[in-house]
């Protein structure tokens, strides 16, 4: 692969959903051919650490409810319902009908500004909700195929914006300056914040979850229900033939990425409870992965920050700490990190325009 130490303004560190998406609103931008992505893993490899290829995954209510977490939510649906309509089968992202159930802790200020956009949206009645459950919507949302889907965004920075992709397991953040022309870094590091020098972000901690792959062709709807203390869901997966994801846990601070026989039998136990699919007839296993989400405390960190190299000050761009919302926030994460350099980006492309006269 290409050397790091090559002529780039643009450096992301972190090739999951995060980092894709920053390349991907900077190459919209036109400066595709002026990035680098450095990452120790890509789309296609599998890694415990690599956490966007377990993701289930879907839009849902699941994420926070801060403003910036509303505010990002809106953007990926956008992005994401652009993605559902023009290009479903090359994107691995579909329209799917969604029921999500609350037993309890009904966020109702974030559902009432989730039903402003969410397609199809409806509350349910008492009348429809199972035994135990409060609270309960329906809508339109949009479900992924995580693993298709950032092989599909790694082939189309490479492809069609000329990004370069540079494979190497940094010993810090100040690393990623190299080469004397790197302008703007962005870290896009996930759970590698924690522990990277130079960042060491002591509010970041892993969310464990485990979830079964199962094949159900007659699986079409995706279904949530938010409990006390767990979470349950059924999300088909695009793309796939009729494969489906089954869930799962949120175990917060868990650093195992092993996987257990126990929580299998209850993913399946709840999964059929909560969707009348899952019941139609017994789901045959394809595989049972544990992934740990880059979580932290207080939320996602976006935020331009100078950082020392040398004795020189640097600019540095944090992205990281989305938790289990990466897909669904990333987009709107990765167009406000953009815009905090937009002084710097228009330097880039004066730069870029003198090149070519």
């Amino acid at each position: 692969m290409a050397s790091l130490s090559s002529n780039d303004s643009i450096v992301i560190v972190g090739a999951g959903i995060i980092g894709l998406n920053v390349a991907l609103v900077l190459a919209e931008k036109g400066y595709g051919q002026s990035i680098t992505v450095v990452a120790e893993h890509f789309p296609g490899d599998t890694n415990t650490y690599y956490t966007s290829p377990w993701a289930g995954c879907n839009f849902s209510a699941i994420s926070g409810t801060d403003v910036n977490a509303l505010r990002w939510d809106r953007m990926g649906y956008a992005h994401l319902s652009k993605l559902a309509t023009q290009h479903p089968e090359e994107s691995y992202v579909q329209w799917t009908p969604s029921t999500e159930l609350w037993d309890e802790d009904i966020p109702r200020d974030k559902i009432q500004h989730m039903s402003e956009y969410l397609k199809d949206f409806r509350v349910l009645p008492d009348t429809e909700l199972p035994r135990g459950v409060k609270f309960a919507v329906s809508f339109t949302t949009i479900t992924v195929n995580a693993p298709e889907h950032i092989k599909y965004l790694y082939r189309k920075l490479q492809d069609q914006f000329g990004v370069r992709f540079v494979r190497q397991r940094l010993p810090s953040i100040q690393a990623a300056y190299a080469s004397p022309s790197t302008k703007i870094v962005f870290n896009c590091t996930g759970l590698g914040a924690g522990t990277l020098s130079g960042v060491e972000d002591s509010k970041c901690y892993p969310t464990r979850g485990q979830v079964v792959l199962v094949r159900g062709p007659q699986i079409r709807t995706n279904m949530m229900r938010h409990g006390v203390d767990y979470e349950t869901y059924v999300i088909p997966r695009p793309g796939s033939n009729g494969n489906v994801i089954l869930g799962g846990y949120m175990q917060k601070r868990v650093n195992d990425g092993s996987t257990y026989d126990i929580e299998t039998k209850s993913i399946l136990a709840r999964t059929r409870d909560l969707s009348p699919e899952v019941g139609q007839q017994e789901p045959e296993i394809l595989a049972v992965v544990a992934g740990l989400r880059p979580s932290r405390e207080g939320g996602a960190r976006v935020e331009r920050d100078e950082i020392l190299v040398g004795d020189k000050k640097r600019t540095l761009v944090h992205n990281y700490g989305a938790g289990g919302t990466g897909f669904q926030a990333g987009y709107g994460m990765a167009v406000e990190s953009v815009a905090t350099v937009e002084d710097m980006l228009r330097d880039i492309q004066d730069n870029m325009a003198r090149a070519h006269l």
